[in-house]
């Protein structure tokens, strides 16, 4: 399957009106994923508009290139993640841009395709590594954290309630046997939270895979790199598009560009996705946009 047939953008008509690309303009697209954003952007900023896109998975990299191969003129694509984009563009000779948008959801790749433990719909591998060059994967950290720091990352990361019963229960299992796949940790959660407390509307694992998978990539340290970087690459009047998709990061976001003197916040509220949106793609109805200006 094509990766432009299965990649739905989250907020994209939201984001350009936002981003407002222009021709001539240079924009980073922070987390290329599948290429949704980047393709909307350039196609936006034709005839001359430049987009640098930035991804630490391989994978990504390789669907996204034949989507966009007919942009490559005004493309250029570096494996590093956004925390680094000042790193990225001095290495090709920039130092600032008219634009930057970052989407920190996880991509359709990544839960549908990828083979790495994201998602507990198949029994996969405990990896989550987003960069497979990195050495840490979840399930080394199950093997290796103790209770209570288990317990810290479930109930931080995650902000899972049962995350001291859930950590206690882990300990006890690997003692036995070594945690190596999704479908084998999703078990032992369901078995560890009492049946009253299993969650309606999400499975009772989803809390636990999204902390392990934020512990696993360093996403809230990436997070708040950026966030304090971005103005000093940014030209005035640039913007400055945030996508996220749990409270966490919104929060984060919310904190960083209402301290930071040099940013004007231009969405006083997360924008959300339509009604439309949210009944064409199930993944945006999570998502929120934050906006901000470089005075």
């Amino acid at each position: 399957m094509k990766a432009a047939m299965i990649h739905c953008p989250v907020l994209a008509e939201e984001t350009l009106n936002y981003l407002a690309p222009q021709s001539g303009g240079i924009y980073v697209d922070g987390t290329l994923g599948l290429g949704g954003h980047t393709e909307a952007i350039l196609k936006k900023s034709a005839p001359e508009g430049r987009v640098i896109a930035f991804d630490w998975d391989e994978a990504a990299i390789h669907k996204s290139q034949e989507r966009l191969r007919p942009f490559a003129d005004r493309l250029t694509i570096l494996r590093r993640n956004f925390s680094e984009i000042g790193d990225g563009l001095a290495s090709i000779g920039l130092d600032r841009v008219n634009g930057i948008l970052i989407d920190i959801g996880l991509s359709s790749l990544q839960l549908d395709m990828g083979e790495r433990g994201f998602s507990f719909q198949r029994d996969e591998p405990l990896d989550m590594r987003m960069d497979t060059r990195r050495e840490v994967t979840a399930a080394s950290i199950l093997a290796d954290g103790s209770e209570k720091e288990l317990a810290d990352i479930f109930y931080y990361y995650g902000e899972e309630k049962q995350a001291r019963r859930i950590a206690s229960f882990i300990v006890k299992e690997r003692a036995v046997q070594p945690f190596v796949s999704s479908g084998q940790l999703a078990d032992i959660i369901a078995r560890a939270v009492p049946k009253r407390f299993h969650p309606k509307r999400i499975h009772v694992a989803t809390l636990v895979f999204q902390a392990l998978r934020i512990a696993v990539n360093t996403e809230l340290e990436n997070l708040s790199g950026i966030l304090e970087d971005a103005a000093s690459l940014m030209y005035p009047g640039a913007r400055f598009c945030v996508i996220s998709f749990h409270s966490l990061e919104d929060r984060m976001v919310k904190r960083k560009f209402r301290a930071n003197a040099e940013f004007k916040v231009l969405t006083s509220k997360p924008i959300v996705a339509s009604q439309e949106e949210r009944e064409r793609n199930p993944r945006s109805r999570s998502a929120k946009l934050r906006v901000v200006e470089k005075i």
